[in-house]
């Protein structure tokens, strides 16, 4: 573990309590926000680096203790026992602390949202939309930034695939629990005798990283250009906007056609072949990309479902913690607030 790199953030946030606490960085709004944001962005680390601290001083108050051969032998007893349980904690804390501080470099306030249409044609991708809109519905009403990377429509107006970033304080650890297999019950547009079906649609959630610990050799890249289609392309017909980045090596794929600008597409296209290239190479069992997607969405069969959307009876059920909710509109329509927090409070229970 390294301990420089604790100190050196403790001191920083120490540092930024003073800052935000100034009338006049206060009254700056964009240095204020800034630092604030620093602030959140360190300061779970700060706080577990602290409690360590605090046990290992503990322990070493009890070592001392047991060393005094004047005290007496049950207290030396009860202090074993309680030194014991500490270094138990200790342990637990080191590990987290580890988990952390090789995280300092994700921004957890920026995910790369990847839907699919999965099992059930036409309708997976109608629903694919549903989810789309829901997200976005959601993050909205947080204030929180969304933009489109790309996507491709079907001729209902559904998506085949849409992938997208959204912006927002803490947004990752909000978005998270949306990944995997989402399965919706309900009689499909197309169908003529009014038979319930039901489809799947994937949905995997990346954590945004927020600087590069790594480089990527142009040699490494092959970046094709074409003329833009479906959403975002309506405006781009005459000119090849849209920009496809392959890596190489690993043969991840990107690809940007929402921007009018190429070089913004290619911009934007980079960000997401990073976050891609990053959380692969982050994982030992990974030989794709793709492996850690199965990961999070299965293989879009119907059985593996995290969630299912039941329209006829008005219900959604989370089948990871048990709980159904007879307000469907309302969460179709972005209310996912009920639902998270419910997750929210399964993982803290879990964790406890």
């Amino acid at each position: 573990m390294n301990f420089d790199k604790l100190e050196q953030l403790e001191t920083r946030f120490n540092e930024l309590e003073r800052l935000i606490a100034d009338p006049e960085i206060v009254s700056n709004v964009t240095k204020y926000k800034e630092y604030i944001k620093e602030h959140g962005n360190i300061s779970n680390i700060v706080l577990k680096y602290r409690e360590y601290k605090n046990i290992l001083n503990q322990i070493s108050e009890l070592e001392n203790f047991i060393k005094n051969d004047n005290a007496d032998k049950e207290l030396i007893s009860l202090a074993e026992s309680e030194k014991e349980q500490l270094t138990t904690k200790l342990r637990t804390i080191e590990n987290e602390l580890k988990k952390l501080t090789s995280d300092t470099n994700i921004s957890y306030d920026e995910i790369v949202v990847e839907i699919r249409a999965a099992a059930g044609g036409e309708e997976s991708a109608l629903f694919a939309y549903d989810l789309f809109r829901m997200y976005t519905r959601y993050a909205e009403r947080k204030g929180w930034k969304i933009e489109i990377v790309s996507s491709h429509e079907t001729g209902l107006k559904g998506f085949k695939e849409v992938i997208f970033t959204i912006e927002g304080p803490d947004v990752y650890n909000t978005f998270k629990f949306e990944s995997g297999i989402h399965r919706v019950q309900r009689i499909p547009i197309t169908e003529a005798s009014g038979r319930i079906h039901t489809s799947t649609v994937t949905v995997a959630v990346l954590p945004q990283i927020k600087e590069f610990e790594f480089k990527i050799k142009p040699e490494e890249l092959k970046i094709d250009t074409f003329r833009a289609s479906g959403h975002g392309g309506q405006h781009l017909q005459k000119t090849d906007s849209a920009v496809r980045i392959t890596h190489l090596p690993t043969g991840i794929t990107v690809q940007c056609q929402d921007e009018r600008s190429q070089g913004r597409n290619r911009e934007k296209a980079m960000r997401i072949l990073y976050t891609k290239l990053y959380n692969k190479l982050k994982s030992e069992q990974m030989a794709s990309i793709s492996d850690q997607r199965r990961k999070q969405i299965g293989s879009g069969e119907r059985a593996e479902k995290i969630r299912t959307y039941n329209f006829p009876q008005n219900r959604v059920t989370d089948h990871r913690i048990n709980i159904s909710l007879y307000n469907l509109e309302q969460v179709i329509d972005g209310d996912l607030d009920e639902l998270i927090q419910q997750l929210k409070k399964h993982e803290y229970n879990i964790t406890k």
